[in-house]
């Protein structure tokens, strides 16, 4: 790729190709049957962390780094989850429910459904269908829906749903045109805190904090990039919460479980302390969620100031959509991606390119900020969103006839094998490769919950 396309991914990410960077990345889309260059897209995200990896590591006193990344390795990294094996099997297949799928309404339109976690059976009760209704039931009912109106009436109730819409129609929407002009990556200054060097260490991130309270892939992929560079992230949740083995397989390398439960005062006092003494606060809840429970931004950077608090959001953290929920599917719907994909009737787009790759920006931003907190101080906050990174591929405008698609073809060169608690696993290597400290996971993805809710080590 020249390096005036990568320089114009960058700065619509809102982030900035440093001239002094040496950084290849060869090959180029399309890789997958879509027109939109996604794997390029994932490279030029993986590329920005590197940067934002060698910057933190000049500032530790370490040598300025070449960067490299293969397009169709960055592809692959889109469907990772896919690529898991454990003694030698592949994975039980991820399924998706029923529900979450395309239905026809009136007029020709499409609306997403999605079943969540265990909101589809919310979704089902609204539409007065059984548990048990099929795609031919649900059709039968969408059918003689006005779209937009079923799409308002699911998210009065906080359930999910978009209407299949245009580039053109999404951008005159009213959070179309509140996301206008914003980067894919957003970092804002929360607060005043002094100048904080780096900890000690040959990484990187070495010794930085995460403390990571997300779900499925965005979220996780974001904390998961960040152990990639020796980050010490430790991965709570609460006992109970829906999850998908896959997907905490996937991205649990490198992080350390635990449980705590904040509806539980003494946990939830827990997971201040953690806080306290955290550099990176990663989140992933619905926007107010953990507001409501005094872990909003505001109140982490209070808590510990100098915190980067990190957010990941389907629609975007401002306007109309903000408190919506929704996920990869959704936002590929709302924005045009799957308009775009099939004319005659919506499609997705074949990899979870919105997820992973919204992950990789923000761990850019993360490490951009802590470069920030380490040279003129602050508290900091990272926003992004699943339709701000789809936004973000589609401004760029560089399509792909999806004729030409190369498929994956072998990653075997790619692949990496070792114990976990899981079994032997064999799973995808990192896609970004620098010159003096390789990518790596020093930790084998385990268990949710399988560990203490401590730091690895004290300071």
């Amino acid at each position: 790729m020249e390096r005036q396309a990568i320089a114009q991914w960058a700065a619509c990410a809102g982030l900035v190709l440093d001239p002094a960077q040496v950084v290849s990345i060869t090959g180029k889309d399309p890789i997958f049957d879509t027109a939109f260059p996604i794997g390029e897209g994932a490279a030029v995200a993986l590329a920005l962390v590197g940067q934002a990896a060698n910057r933190l590591g000049c500032l530790r006193g370490q040598r300025s780094q070449e960067l490299s990344v293969d397009v169709r390795h960055a592809a692959a990294s889109l469907l990772s989850f896919a690529l898991l094996a454990l003694d030698g099997a592949g994975v039980a297949p991820f399924e998706a429910p029923v529900l979450s799928a395309f239905f026809p309404c009136q007029g020709g339109r499409w609306i997403h459904l999605h079943a969540g976690f265990d909101e589809g059976r919310h979704t089902l009760k609204t539409l007065g269908l059984s548990l048990q209704a099929d795609w031919a039931e649900i059709t039968a009912f969408t059918s003689r829906c006005d779209a937009f109106e079923l799409e308002d009436r699911l998210a009065s109730l906080h359930l999910c749903g978009a209407v299949a819409r245009s580039w053109s129609e999404w951008t005159t929407s009213s959070q179309g045109r509140w996301l206008a002009g914003r980067s894919a990556v957003e970092i804002v200054r929360l607060g005043d805190a002094p100048p904080e060097a780096l900890p000690e260490g040959p990484r990187p991130m070495s010794d930085v904090r995460v403390l990571d309270l997300t779900r499925v892939l965005a979220g996780p992929t974001c904390a998961r990039s960040l152990a990639e560079h020796g980050a010490d992230v430790l991965h709570v949740t609460a006992p109970g919460l829906p999850t998908f083995d896959r997907f905490e397989m996937d991205t649990g390398h490198g992080k350390r479980q635990a449980y705590l439960d904040l509806n539980d005062a003494y946990q939830a006092q827990q997971v201040r302390g953690l806080v306290s003494d955290c550099d990176v606060f990663s989140q992933s809840y619905r926007l107010g969620a953990l507001a409501r429970r005094g872990l909003g931004p505001a109140e982490v950077a209070a808590l510990r100031p100098g915190v980067v608090y990190v957010s990941e959001t389907c629609y975007g953290h401002d306007g109309p959509w903000a408190l919506r929920p929704g996920w990869e599917q959704l936002a590929q719907t709302a924005t045009g991606i799957a308009v775009a994909q099939n004319a005659a009737a919506p499609a997705l787009v074949p990899v979870a390119f919105t997820d992973y790759t919204t992950g990789y920006l923000a761990a850019a931003g993360v490490m951009e900020a802590l470069r920030r907190r380490a040279t003129e101080g602050g508290s900091w906050h990272v926003r992004v969103s699943l339709a701000q990174t789809s936004l973000w591929v589609q401004h760029v405008r560089s399509v792909r006839d999806r004729a030409q698609a190369t498929g994956l073809g072998d990653v075997t060169p790619w692949l990496q094998s070792r114990q976990t608690p899981y079994g032997r696993m064999t799973f995808l290597g990192p896609a970004l490769h620098m010159s003096e400290t390789m990518p790596y996971w020093e930790l084998p993805s385990a268990p949710v919950g399988s560990g203490m809710p401590v730091w690895a080590s004290p300071r």
